[in-house]
């Protein structure tokens, strides 16, 4: 909880001292699976959490994203040096676009604004089955729904029975259920796959 304050401590700091903006620092976390996780600040349970916002962006205006959640609340991002931005792996501001859509997660500001501590670009997190297999392509139905699931090598990992994470995904099969962590193509059902996770025999 310390090191929490600490990072929103030093969060604040940078939005109020006017910080230019770099992608991909040390304040937020990385890890796609993140972006799925509980924030570690207290909640009531069914009250809104005050430090995570997630929508589609539909404006960008030097450092802070505009963005439509999909409750149509409104949102202002402010990405700063601290900001960690991921879209399918590590990388930086000018990668955003309008159209993305994002999970964010911050410090709210007096002004409602969030100040970004991590920003998860198009990302999604889908259980499926395979229903067919290519070079590097996946066909997945997602509750009836078709996914065209992309392998990038040197990116896509899988996880086996919870094993460390492999390059390897030749264990995969036709009818086995996977969950998907990835990065959406907008307006599509298109995914680029960041992980995928497996139970094989």
């Amino acid at each position: 909880m310390t090191n929490t304050i600490d990072r929103r401590r030093l969060l604040a700091t940078a939005v109020l001292g006017g910080a230019g903006i770099v992608g991909a620092t040390a304040l937020g976390s990385l890890v796609p699976e993140a972006a799925f996780a509980a924030d570690p600040v207290d909640v009531e349970p069914g009250a809104v959490d005050p430090n995570f916002a997630e929508g589609r962006i539909t404006g960008i205006s030097g450092a802070t994203l505009f963005v439509t959640g999909s409750d149509t609340v409104l949102h202002s991002i402010r990405v700063t040096d601290g900001t960690s931005i991921w879209k399918l792996q590590p990388t930086t501001f000018d990668r955003i676009a309008v159209g993305d859509g994002l999970y964010a997660r911050g410090l709210r500001l007096a002004d409602g604004t969030l100040a970004a501590d991590a920003i998860w670009v198009d990302i999604v997190n889908v259980h499926a089955h395979i229903t067919n297999l290519g070079r590097n392509v996946m066909h997945l139905d997602h509750r009836g729904q078709p996914i065209v699931a992309h392998v990038i090598p040197g990116v896509t990992a899988a996880v086996y029975n919870g094993t460390p994470a492999v390059s390897d995904v030749s264990l995969l099969k036709v009818g086995q259920h996977v969950q998907v962590i990835g990065a959406w193509h907008p307006d599509t059902n298109e995914i680029d796959v960041a992980t995928v996770y497996a139970a094989v025999q």
